[in-house]
């Protein structure tokens, strides 16, 4: 199954032929000590700690500035996108992304498999919950969306089960309304976070590899630090995109928002409203922002605000001002 990002289609509209200058680097290609100040780790959060501890061990490993991106209970294993230096800017977008979930629910009584179903079918798409009483939010009844809920397995009781929601949904809580709907009671096990927006389990690491990685980095050898600590590009690959010359790049830098005559290929399938990735020519970051106009209209208008940026990832310094 996929998360909505996941299963739109886009393609790459090209506006206008353009150069990029020699300011600027290849994401892949930075120093590593720049590389480091925007950068990003996939981090396999083990049991016990809280989301918190885990972001300060990371700070304390590199000495760097971390910030953690959708916060797990203790006892939940799983996807914990780690922003370091300026790439902590990028992870209020990343708590907007989607998010995939494998869980165990415990019920409380006997049930059959197809009443299971039925009633776990009836949580797909829009639910109204409210947050539980340990949570960090005001407990108001809320709109969220979860986007599969599928039956892995049932073994007596306990049903394995994986779903992708909307950012802000409570699975514990929705293990115990599915179970006040079953009229058995339940309540949940286990929880593991497979996908966080564009991360994924699957190249997620250890604390201890990224504290190895650091050590041989110290020693002179960069190879695997560069594996597990990825560019801050990685953490807008949810985000439709859209590319700018490196006069407009130096303009966003200094503060100025993104006008349409700056766009020289964008990806189609933008609605207004939607955040987006501005990228240089060189495919850096250079930063988030709110489209004011759909694709249709940024590529055939020469005037106008096109985007409303919100945050801005590239420093002043990178992209000397150019007017």
């Amino acid at each position: 199954m996929k998360l909505p990002f996941e299963k739109v289609k886009r393609k790459i509209v090209v506006k206008q032929d353009c150069e990029p200058t020699k300011h600027g680097f290849i994401p892949e290609k930075r120093a590593i000590n720049y590389h480091l100040q925007y950068s990003i780790v996939n981090l396999d959060k083990p049991a016990g700690p809280t989301s918190h501890q885990i972001s300060s061990w990371v700070r304390d490993i590199l000495n760097m500035k971390t910030g953690h991106s959708g916060t797990l209970d203790p006892n939940v294993t799983g996807v914990l996108p780690i922003g370091i230096g300026r790439a902590t800017k990028i992870l209020s977008f990343l708590l907007k992304a989607g998010k995939e979930y494998v869980g165990v629910m415990r019920l409380h009584r006997d049930a059959t498999e197809k009443q299971i179903t039925r009633v776990m079918n009836n949580f797909i798409g829009e639910i109204k919950q409210k947050p539980p009483v340990r949570s960090n939010v005001k407990r108001v009844e809320r709109k969220r969306h979860v986007y599969y809920l599928d039956i892995l397995e049932i073994d007596g009781r306990n049903v394995l089960f994986k779903t992708g929601v909307e950012a802000g949904t409570y699975i514990r809580k929705l293990c115990d309304d599915i179970g006040r709907k079953l009229n058995t009671g339940a309540h949940m096990v286990e929880l593991r976070r497979t996908k966080a927006g564009p991360f994924h389990e699957k190249t997620s690491v250890k604390l201890q590899d990224l504290k190895d990685a650091f050590h041989y980095f110290e020693q002179g050898d960069e190879k695997q630090i560069r594996k597990i600590v990825l560019p801050v590009e990685r953490g807008a690959d949810h985000l439709p995109k859209i590319w700018v010359s490196d006069p407009t790049t130096s303009s966003i830098c200094h503060g100025a928002r993104l006008a349409a005559p700056g766009i020289v290929r964008l990806e189609s399938e933008i609605n207004k409203g939607n955040w987006v990735a501005v990228m240089s020519l060189k495919n850096e970051l250079v930063g988030v922002g709110n489209a004011v106009m759909d694709w249709e209209e940024m590529k055939e208008k020469n005037k106008g605000i096109a985007v409303e940026m919100e945050r801005v990832i590239l420093p002043k310094d990178i992209y000397k001002k150019m007017w």
